[in-house]
């Protein structure tokens, strides 16, 4: 029987128990992503070095998302998906400890980059798994659901850990999030079924996707796009100290806001996925381009920067799922290196957003300036995902929930 037809969908508390599983490893990598902006400052102190140093410690941590993504989930093809994921989720827990007992900066680049090697894969194949225990009408939901649970880490994972590491040291962090690895991997054991590999699947295949012009678009339009959103978030926590002149011990509740957005974005984001992949993705687009030339605008005053932190978390998560969702349909065969690849995706753009923030603040602008920048790369992200538009169109490559039934066969069901 096909993994994906109607009798092996979830319901009621089943469907609740395992997406709060899946979401819960999100959750642990959302923290040890984003706290890390948050204590950004500390961190510099700690290791001897500027802010704009300690900037490429998140851009390392990307880089080895990058890496990881693909590698990983194609080493993974064979097994089943909840093997891999928890693999993945232990290799994670165990990463983020050799960043506990970094010596030195140096050390501290190499662990991030090792702890950034699982989270892509992770993300890549839960959101498969997910799509596969619903049906094609909730698949971008599906997926939502489990990146909700990287916004739930904005809202309360990053604050409170934020303030645990003002008060006990920035390194306490990582233990926080190898307890969390720790923690999905139980749940995951006790509530997520049991799926076999894709039939057919292989290294070689997976890397297929990689062959495909339109999976290399829908990559450049998350890298683009969303490089916006780190060259403004990279730096949150000396904007707001700096520009808005937020007490640092004010920064957690400012990240929470950003969290709270998250929380909404992602949840309206997985339904606008569901309605219209490239509609989703062009909304986005223009709503980071106007929120972040505001954001750079009023960040003189303490309210509307506030509200903007919370706009900024909303309009990003819009873009998430939508993203995924084209990246596993841009590669009908090889779904599961697809899906990752957003997170490749995103993690580039992680990179790019921090590294041409560093270079506008080391040329002597403002902590606003980053903002700038932001606004100019979503403004290319939305051509970019116009030109991916049609040339989907032009090759007759189907996109969203009708991508679904296409391979299975079947009407959607609501």
């Amino acid at each position: 029987m096909n993994q994906l037809t109607p009798p092996r969908y979830l319901e009621g508390r089943a469907l609740l128990f395992a997406i709060i599983a899946l979401g819960m490893g999100g959750f642990g990598i959302g923290v040890t992503e984003f706290a890390m902006m948050g204590l950004l400052q500390e961190g510099a102190t700690d290791l001897g070095v500027s802010n704009s140093q300690m900037g490429l410690v998140i851009s390392t941590y990307a880089i080895g998302v990058v890496v990881g993504a693909p590698l990983l989930t194609a080493l993974a093809a064979k097994i089943s998906k909840k093997r891999a994921v928890q693999i993945l989720i232990l290799l994670f827990a165990v990463a983020n400890l050799t960043s506990f007992f970094a010596a030195d900066y140096n050390t501290m680049l190499f662990t991030r980059f090792l702890s950034g090697l699982p989270h892509g894969a992770y993300f890549g194949l839960a959101g498969v798994l997910a799509g596969n225990i619903v049906p094609a009408s909730m698949r971008g939901r599906a997926i939502a659901w489990v990146m909700l649970g990287l916004s739930v880490a904005n809202v309360a994972g990053v604050p409170l850990v934020t303030l645990l590491g003002q008060a006990t040291g920035w390194r306490s962090m990582f233990l926080v999030v190898a307890a969390v690895g720790v923690l999905t991997f139980v749940l995951i054991s006790l509530f997520v079924p049991m799926r076999k590999a894709t039939q057919g699947a292989s290294m070689r295949r997976e890397l297929s996707a990689l062959k495909s012009v339109q999976v290399w678009l829908a990559m450049a339009t998350g890298i683009v796009g969303f490089g916006g959103f780190f060259a403004v978030y990279s730096y949150i926590s000396p904007t707001l100290t700096d520009e808005t002149g937020l007490d640092i011990a004010l920064v957690p509740l400012a990240l929470g806001l950003y969290g709270v957005g998250m929380v909404v974005g992602s949840l309206i984001g997985g339904r606008l996925a569901d309605w219209s992949i490239f509609g989703a993705i062009k909304l986005a687009s223009v709503l980071m381009v106007f929120s972040m030339l505001t954001f750079a605008a009023v960040a003189s005053w303490v309210i509307p920067t506030l509200i903007m932190v919370f706009v900024l978390g909303a309009v990003g998560s819009l873009l998430i799922p939508s993203l995924q969702t084209l990246l596993m349909d841009s590669a009908p065969h090889a779904q599961s290196l697809a899906a990752s690849l957003n997170h490749s995706a995103l993690n580039v753009a992680n990179a790019l957003g921090a590294a041409l923030g560093a270079i506008v603040i080391t040329a002597g602008f403002s902590y606003r300036a980053p903002s700038i920048v932001g606004a100019i790369l979503a403004a290319l992200g939305l051509l970019i995902a116009w030109i991916t538009q049609r040339r989907a169109q032009k090759i007759g490559l189907v996109i969203g929930a009708d991508a679904v039934l296409e391979r299975i066969g079947g009407p959607a069901e609501k």
